[in-house]
């Protein structure tokens, strides 16, 4: 498998709430219909009362079969009306995006126990 992952960092003239609504309802369903997505998931940023805001409000995961996948993606017309749709809603000079293998990690039974997810 083969991720796209894109942070999102939302206008200045936005609020989190328009965001959050924008993306779920209008730009979501344009990027549902990207040919050979297998998996698509949102990942919302929670600002940490601690420390400064955040630089992103989300971070979505876009999962591909393999590289050749993936590029026939990007080069489709669905994925060129999703980035037109983003100065609609984004800060597009502070977005980013990563293309990542995923590697996942085993935990041992104590340790996953112990974790605060486990």
């Amino acid at each position: 498998m083969v991720k796209v992952i894109v942070l999102m960092p939302r206008r200045g003239d936005m609020s989190r709430e328009d965001f959050r609504q924008y993306l779920r309802e209008t730009h979501l369903p344009l990027a549902a219909k990207i040919p050979g997505l297998r998996r698509l998931v949102v990942n919302w940023v929670r600002p940490d009362p601690n420390q400064p805001p955040p630089a992103y409000d989300a971070a979505v995961e876009d999962w591909f079969d393999d590289g050749v996948s993936m590029g026939a993606a990007l080069a489709s017309p669905e994925v060129q009306a999703v980035v037109a749709d983003g100065p609609n809603y984004l800060d597009t000079s502070r977005s980013a995006l990563l293309v990542v293998e995923e590697e996942n990690i085993p935990l041992s039974t104590t340790a996953a126990a112990a974790s605060p997810g486990g």
